[in-house]
């Protein structure tokens, strides 16, 4: 069989500095403003925007009016106050690792770190030096601010708030619509911004709430709608508002992904 071409359209803008893979195919009102690299076999949707330095892999498919390398605020700034802008010069490359999905509407900043086979859904918000381990799902709507660590094997269920600060460990669940908090004092008095920890094979449930700066213990269990004011012991079950331990958590439940 033929190896396919690169198929670029017309009416594509497609820079010196991007260097795409064999078997690319870039639609209609595509823009790709280097410096840019590509595996093979990657699709770039019609009104698809990559901002350089970018590096990504293999198979890639970035859906229509998908955003990757948006401009941080400092580079935004900078721009304000009629300073020189280097495209990327507050964060490192942006990088998708190889049979990553991306669908339409999803915003990636600058310096957003994709592991290999992470998929994202509809209209998410990804902020600057965030980092996703391979194999980890993005629901639609989800928002996670920068500085934040997410490991393999995750499931970010839709509409999901995770804020700056914040590390998510391997094989947690988060159910739709909880919310991670860093900000104890809401913003009346001087308080380091620090987000919640999820250790290794928990699970929030859908609409829980999570305060700042505490951990959820390895292979916990939060329950739909709980207010985590507490650090929440490893293989607890917690419920209520505020979250109280109700019981462990049984031996025959699996961990997410597990």
């Amino acid at each position: 069989m033929p190896t396919r071409k690169v198929q670029i359209h017309p009416h594509a803008v497609v820079e010196d500095e991007v260097v795409l893979g064999s078997a690319c195919i870039v639609e209609p009102h595509a823009v790709l403003r280097g410096p840019i690299s590509t595996g093979p076999n990657c699709f770039f949707g019609a009104g698809c925007t990559v901002r350089g330095p970018a590096r990504i892999g293999s198979s890639v498919y970035l859906a229509q009016m998908t955003v990757v390398g948006f401009p941080t605020q400092p580079e935004i700034l900078a721009f304000q106050e009629g300073k020189p802008v280097t495209p990327g010069s507050a964060t490192q490359p942006t990088t998708i690792g190889n049979s990553c999905i991306v669908r339409s509407g999803t915003v990636l900043y600058a310096g957003v770190q994709l592991g290999n086979n992470v998929r994202v859904g509809h209209n998410a918000l990804l902020r600057e030096s965030l980092t996703i381990g391979d194999n980890t799902i993005v629901g639609s709507g989800v928002i996670i601010d920068g500085h934040t660590s997410i490991g393999p094997k995750v499931s970010i269920q839709s509409g999901v708030y995770i804020p700056l600060n914040t590390t998510i460990e391997d094989h947690v669940f988060l159910g739709p619509r909880c919310i991670l908090t860093n900000d104890k004092y809401v913003m009346r008095t001087p308080y380091e911004l620090k987000g919640p920890t999820v250790r290794h094979g928990a699970s929030v449930g859908a609409g829980a709430i999570l305060m700042p700066g505490i951990e959820v213990g390895e292979e916990a269990v939060v329950g739909a709608g709980a207010v985590v004011t507490k650090n929440v012991p490893p293989k607890t079950i917690v419920l209520g508002v505020p979250a109280k331990a109700r019981s462990s958590v049984p031996k025959t439940w699996k961990i997410p992904f597990g």
